[in-house]
């Protein structure tokens, strides 16, 4: 979905199961650029969201802009909200998560807290909803390392619903039903909310949000029933 467009950006809202870039595996399946290009021609990625996640995404149309924003994004001058679905209670309203982590870390090439090897990473978490048994959080990377969200809520007990790829605790592995709940979803619960930036060309601060996806409402509803 088109949130807007002008001559030096374009920015959507990206639907779950679409990558930003080709994969080196299966180079043939489609991405951003390969199904904006009929409509919008040539649009250049700015910054990823990872195939599973769905939300707000600014591309570029043409070098200038491309520029500017790759600027912004380097200097963390973009302010990203995540909204997320994790299993668990919290006993917070609000954390802020400061583990150091080491991107392709492991052999599953996950992002890793490393104490001593990782680099300084924050996230701010803020409870928006308890459910029974889950709960949906909002989070604010303060940098911007990959699966850095991700990373830092499994490693505070808190993983997203249906993430594959990061290690569920301990305690959740010996409870079935949280077990299953997490796997009920079936997809990484995790949308990009809202982004704030500079325009390229008019210098004047912006903002886009994407209504959080029908799965999440979908689920959430299921599991009031």
């Amino acid at each position: 979905m088109i949130l807007y467009s002008d001559e030096s950006i374009l920015v959507i809202d990206k639907p779950s199961g679409l990558l930003c870039v080709p994969d080196g595996y299966q180079p043939d399946l489609p991405t951003l650029q390969s199904e904006l290009a009929s409509d919008w021609g040539k649009v250049m990625i700015v910054h990823r969201l990872d195939k599973d996640t769905s939300g707000v995404l600014v591309l570029a149309r043409n070098p200038g802009a491309h520029r500017a924003l790759d600027r912004q994004f380097a200097e963390r001058k973009v302010t990203k909200t995540y909204h997320a679905l994790c299993i668990g209670k919290p006993t917070w309203r609000q954390i802020t998560v400061s583990a150091p982590l080491r991107v392709n870390g492991d052999r599953s090439h996950r992002t890793v807290v490393d104490p001593r090897a990782g680099k300084r990473a924050q996230t701010i978490v803020d409870l928006l909803e308890q459910y029974n048994g889950f709960c949906k959080v909002e989070a604010h990377p303060a940098s911007g390392y990959t699966h850095q969200i991700r990373a830092h809520l499994a490693s505070i007990g808190f993983p997203i619903l249906g993430d594959p790829l990061y290690r569920l605790p301990p305690a959740i592995k010996d409870r079935p039903l949280d077990l299953i709940l997490f796997r009920a979803f079936p997809r990484t619960a995790l949308h990009a909310f809202s982004l704030s930036f500079t325009h390229p060309q008019s210098g004047e601060p912006i903002s886009f949000t994407a209504p959080e996806p029908a799965d999440f409402e979908n689920f959430i509803s299921s599991r009031q029933a």
